[in-house]
């Protein structure tokens, strides 16, 4: 059944009930403040990095689920409830959530008073804004209490959930007026502190746990709000909140708003003291004074608004599917941009404390939303190429808060150094700013090892060319962009890490994957040294690329499609030699999309291969056979249960992979038929089984060999997400940024009669026209722009800040 619906007018999805199979989220903020919001307020907030500065707690895996969050209580006579449901579960007349872009609207009703709760990050601005609105809809006065409450971490996130011994003495809080100043570790060698502030005058407040909420009970029926009395507690070590008490009287008919700000605020070290134990609040004082009228928060939201349709009106496509337009046109580009922001950091299945910046995963989520924000894309690939090493290799991931490399999930995965040179070629296209390779740029964070960014992508290709194993392909390393495929490991032992042990040298194991990445990047890589005159460079470039097909044509077909990889022994993976795993979708992918082998047609045998044995209802499983044991020389891939995570299951990431590889072989009505089975929007009616949102990509769909085949998990923040926009705007649809113009080149369903495509692309806007007079699903037939017919299907850079109209009729 579905739980709500889309209105694609204001860009937004609408729950109509908060018993949504999974809390469905949104997220507020796009540059330094950041807050998940659920269907229910549930969720957390944080400054740049969810690990180092979280301002409030969230508990995971929590019972009951969703638990925490910014809570609002109305305490109507004996009634007590709230606006999104949760934390009372009081039965409301009326419910209803909006997520939009970058903010939530929350509306309930009960007993004839109506509650409005917008949420949102206003744009430069470090702090997350709620305006409650509350209106009398009944024939009788209400006299109302209203309760706010959220729950302050200990900044570190992971500290917070673990050290409990120091914790339960350091917090401490300041109260002035209606503000609640969280200032814990701020008297030592913290200089930042968090507000909660209302504008209006309170009743009283809370700012100790145990005594709001009574030490046994939990957040759904508070001992302060149960006696509409706050206990105006001062919290002393042991869990601070804030909580702000209203008293509040409605003639019928009479509406009231309330504005809360959840601020973040930094000082000078040496402007840390207004006096001596008294925290410095003058930019918390400008910051709620920012927003201390309903009116400056309506400003505020506009802006917010007119902001993401600039973003979301650089790419739209009308064509002859809703799901299609919605998708683009709105959520698919929306969950890229949260996918920048927030890598694999942060959503209702990553805590936040695990994981900063991936350098794999930044470098292929720019690919998505390269032509909204190329100048924050720009700073991105400088940051990440800074924790490259000297040999090409790098961390494998940062933290967003310091830009330094992390090495907890350890290093040397060798697919890493590949992608960055994909970022950078997809940079060059959108943008035509070749300066950026000149632009110095360290190793490791170290000045004293700078480097040009060409430089670094010059490493980062020999990276590959110098660690080639005996069948002269890519080693894989620690792993490659399946981390659990872990042929270096050999773990026995159940308390290390499949990610960041290693047993073996790893130099004999390699990876196919890499290998097609390897002649696919590598084009792009060849093209870039050409352009920059260096001729003798691109023609060792395209020597090491014709190697590498060859290496794979030799060593890497097993007959009917590309082995995976050679493990440590030198045995094959992914080869109907093979017990189990004998096929793996990754390496059918980038060879077919690097069109290795195209003269013998490899690419399509491989493709009709992943189309038999790989194929399901909801999506293109990772490997089959499923690993029904443990295999020691795999890995962590062997011990998921068959159908989940990487064994087996839709891991929806390199689903893209495929589709891309089939529209570049001209088959757009199988591109487009696996493009339909994972997208979202599509599933809407399946939301029991599904239970993720509709409205954006998940991680992981259970596999047929799964006891609940379609069931997805890890919503939000996944490479789903750009590689799903990279292959219906770019290959189905056809529209490619290219070194020198625009180049458009479609392969769509046979059935689609035309589509228009509207592009913004250095500096003018293409308003792109697809006729399908022959019902083809590539080809095209006719070409222009302005009226003017040309050859090929390049349209050329105008940088003129105007219109141009490019028409493309497809045929034989």
């Amino acid at each position: 059944m579905q739980y709500g619906y889309f209105d694609d007018a204001h860009k937004e999805y609408v729950i109509t009930t908060p018993r949504t199979p999974y809390p469905w989220i949104n997220y507020l903020g796009s540059q330094e403040f950041f807050a998940l919001i659920s269907n229910t307020a549930g969720g957390y907030a944080f400054y740049k990095d969810a690990l180092l500065r979280r301002l409030t707690r969230y508990r995971y895996n929590n019972v009951p689920l969703d638990n925490g969050g910014r809570y609002f209580y109305i305490k109507d006579g004996e009634t007590l409830w709230a606006p999104g449901w949760k934390p009372v579960k009081t039965e409301l007349d009326r419910y209803e959530c909006r997520h939009g872009m970058g903010y939530t609207r929350i509306q309930g009703e009960k007993q004839g008073v109506a509650a409005d709760l917008l949420c949102f990050v206003p744009l430069d601005y470090t702090g997350e804004v709620q305006k409650l609105s509350l209106k009398n809809t009944s024939a009788e006065t209400k006299t109302l209490h209203i309760f706010s409450l959220l729950e302050f971490c200990l900044w570190n996130a992971l500290d917070d959930m673990t050290n409990f011994q120091r914790n339960f003495n350091t917090g401490e809080i300041e109260i002035e007026g209606s503000v609640i100043y969280h200032t814990t570790e701020y008297r030592e060698r913290r200089n930042h502190y968090a507000f909660y502030a209302v504008n209006a005058e309170i009743s009283g407040f809370d700012t100790d746990r145990e005594c709001f909420l009574g030490l046994y009970n939990g957040f759904d029926l508070p001992d302060v709000v149960k006696s509409g009395q706050s206990g105006n507690s001062v919290a002393d070590g042991w869990s601070p909140i804030a909580s702000h008490h209203l008293k509040l009287s409605l003639q019928p008919g009479e509406e009231h708003s309330y504005v809360f700000i959840l601020g973040y605020a930094e000082n000078a070290p040496d402007q840390k003291w207004e006096v001596p134990g008294v925290i410095n609040k003058r930019k918390a004082h400008t910051m709620i004074a920012q927003f201390d009228t309903e009116q400056k928060v309506g400003q505020a939201f506009l802006k917010l608004k007119d902001s993401w349709d600039r973003l979301l009106n650089r790419f739209s496509v009308q064509s002859c599917d809703e799901n299609v337009n919605r998708m683009v046109n709105i959520w698919n580009q929306y969950q890229c941009m949260m996918t920048f922001n927030m890598a694999r950091s942060a959503s209702y299945f990553e805590s936040g404390i695990g994981r900063g910046i991936g350098f794999r995963d930044t470098n292929q989520d720019m690919l998505g939303c390269m032509h909204q924000i190329p100048e924050r894309a720009r700073q991105r690939i400088l940051d990440v190429a800074a924790t490259q090493f000297e040999d090409g290799s790098a961390y494998h991931q940062y933290q967003p808060l310091t830009k330094r490399g992390n090495d907890a999930v350890g290093s040397h995965f060798n697919d890493d150094p590949l992608w960055l040179i994909l970022a950078v070629s997809a940079y060059l296209k959108e943008t035509g700013d070749w300066s950026i390779l000149d632009e110095s740029v360290p190793f490791d964070n170290d000045e004293r090892k700078a480097a040009s960014l060409f430089e670094h992508l010059k490493r980062s290709f020999a990276h590959v060319v110098n660690h080639r194993g005996q069948h002269n392909l890519p080693l894989i390393g620690r792993a490659d962009w399946n981390d659990c495929l872990n042929l270096n490991c050999f773990s026995t032992n159940p308390d290390e890490s499949f990610q960041t042990t290693t047993n073996k040298q790893g130099k004999t194991a390699e990876s196919v994957l890499i290998a097609g990445m390897f002649v696919f990047i590598g084009k792009e890589y060849a093209a870039i040294c050409d352009h920059l005159g260096k001729a003798a460079e691109a023609d060792a470039v395209r020597k090491q690329i014709r190697d590498m097909e060859q290496a794979v044509i030799k060593a890497g077909w097993d007959g009917a499609w590309f082995l995976r990889a050679y493990d440590n022994a030198g045995q094959k993976i992914g080869s109907q030699e093979c017990p189990e795993g004998k096929i793996f979708i990754e390496s059918q992918g980038f060879c077919s999309m690097a069109q290795i082998g195209q003269a013998r047609n490899l690419p399509q045998i491989a493709l009709d291969s992943v189309k038999t044995h790989l194929d399901t209802p909801y999506g293109i499983v990772l490997l089959n056979p499923a690993y029904s044991r443990y295999y020691l020389n795999l890995g962590e891939v062997s011990t998921y249960p068959p159908g989940y995570k990487e064994n087996a299951g839709i891991f929806c990431h390199n689903n893209p992979w495929i589709m891309i590889a089939e529209a570049i072989l001209g088959r757009g009505d199988l591109a487009f038929e696996y493009y339909q089975k994972i997208c979202p929007s599509y599933l809407e009616e399946i939301s029991d089984l599904h239970r993720t949102e509709p409205y954006v990509y998940s991680q992981m769909i259970a596999g047929k060999d799964a006891k609940r085949h379609g069931e997805a998990k890890n919503s939000w923040l996944t490479g789903t997400a750009a590689w799903n926009f990279v292959a219906i705007s770019q290959w189905i649809l056809g529209i490619q940024p290219d070194y020198a113009g625009l180049r458009i080149d479609p392969c769509i369903p046979a059935a689609w009669e035309q589509f228009t495509v509207r592009r913004v692309f250095r500096g003018s806007t293409y308003t792109i026209k697809v006729n399908n007079p022959e019902h083809v699903c590539k080809g095209i037939n006719s070409f222009s722009v302005d009226g003017k017919s040309l050859p090929g299907n390049l349209a050329p850079v105008f940088d003129d800040d105007q219109e141009h109209v490019v028409e493309v009729t497809l045929g034989a």
